[in-house]
């Protein structure tokens, strides 16, 4: 099955937001005709009806073209007009070309929300096609179908037509989480669960059924519940916008402080001569605070010789998850061989999350650079209760 997690995501998020009470309306005031076009409009697009509330998005537009909410529903309104025309791949792009600028105005217009920015990153900027939702071409087609109807409020119709995709490939991750959709978006929040499970069950190492099953959970004020699922989505994908802000709304509505625990570590600069400077910040107190020269020496060590040694299948240096443990390793150990009266409060955290098993997880998540993101994908598939771990006991524990 082709992964394609940006397939009709604004549909589903949207109504998450909504549901958590994170896309109230922030326009300029208006007159009644704008007023009334604005809640004509809203009303459209809460129950799905995107192709008939394309034209009044179009139309205010026009009239209120400082307006971020307008604009953010004439790009779900284009992108759902675009959802229709299954044969017109011309048409399609330019549809999406037009809904990805919306999208845009919306943000220049004061629009910050991370599904705005989600619809920015996830639509190209040509407005080329995005990949299909199954290998198999007529559960593909089925799937295209299905989402037409989706798009023009026809749910019961959808669901069906999901469900035919889904007999004919039952590994479409797609047909089962858009199932679960129909039936959320219809009412029947107690369906809808079975199907987003279907989906986790299909390939759990895609976040969004596990961010979009929250939903009815969160509707139901089952907030525990909805907590577990949010964490599912970040730890499997915790560079994606999309996943965190699961678990954001749901801090928001549960007024849960979240955050990872501060650590300053080092940063390495490259000068115009080529050479490395690190810039390390030591405490006047006896704290150990100076084993942080461990940090820079250690690291170094890895580019001179030890990555070659380790990743001997690799072609050319990158910091790695296992460079980080170690350096930060060597840390901990030197300050707390200077045996200093108070230990630095940042290097007992750093001592405190090796002793729970949890120091890999921090930096995957905490303090990730492009390098380390490499090896997530690996330990998540051997360590993801350690990311779960982390997740409770740190981001949304004492910090």
């Amino acid at each position: 099955m082709i992964s394609n997690t940006n397939k009709r995501f604004f549909l589903s998020f949207a109504l998450c937001l909504v549901t958590l009470g994170l896309l109230a309306g922030n326009g300029e005031a208006q007159n009644d005709d704008v007023a009334a076009l604005k809640a004509q409009g809203q009303a459209l697009v809460d129950a799905q009806k995107y192709t008939e509330a394309l034209p009044i998005y179009e139309k205010l537009a026009k009239l209120a073209p400082k307006d971020p909410v307008v604009f953010r529903n004439l790009g779900a309104s284009l992108l759902g007009q675009s959802a229709q025309l299954t044969e017109d791949q011309a048409s399609k792009r330019t549809l999406r070309i037009r809904a990805r600028q919306a999208f845009i105005t919306a943000k220049s217009n004061g629009e910050d929300s991370l599904f705005v920015q989600g619809m920015i990153d996830g639509i190209p900027a040509d407005g080329g096609n995005p990949l299909g939702y199954s290998d198999n071409a007529q559960a593909n087609k089925l799937m295209e179908k299905a989402e037409s109807m989706f798009s023009s409020g026809k749910l019961d119709d959808a669901f069906r037509a999901y469900q035919e995709a889904l007999k004919v490939d039952p590994n479409c991750y797609y047909a089962a989480l858009f199932s679960g959709d129909a039936k959320l978006q219809a009412g029947k929040i107690d369906e809808a669960g079975p199907w987003y499970d279907r989906a986790i069950a299909i390939n759990p190492y895609i976040e969004t059924a596990y961010r979009y099953s929250a939903t009815p959970l969160m509707r139901q004020n089952k907030y525990e519940q909805a907590r577990d699922r949010y964490i599912e989505a970040y730890i499997v994908a915790p560079y994606d916008r999309l996943a965190l802000s699961g678990l954001v709304g749901w801090g928001q509505i549960t007024k849960t402080p979240l955050g990872h625990p501060k650590i300053d570590i080092p940063q390495t600069k490259v000068g115009a001569d080529g050479r490395e400077t690190t810039n390390i910040i030591v405490s006047p107190d006896n704290d150990g605070s100076v084993a942080w020269i461990a940090y820079s020496a250690t690291r170094e060590n890895w580019k001179k010789e030890k990555f070659v040694k380790t990743f001997p299948g690799e072609p050319a240096y990158r910091h790695t998850l296992a460079e980080e443990v170690e350096s930060l390793r060597s840390v901990v150990k030197m300050a707390k061989d200077q045996k200093p009266k108070t230990l630095n409060p940042q290097i007992a955290t750093l001592a405190k999350l090796d002793q729970d098993g949890l120091l890999e997880a921090f930096i995957l998540i905490a303090v990730p650079d492009s390098g380390i993101a490499r090896d997530h994908p690996n330990y998540l598939r051997s360590n993801r209760e350690q990311l779960r771990q982390y997740v409770m006991k740190y981001v949304i524990g004492p910090k």
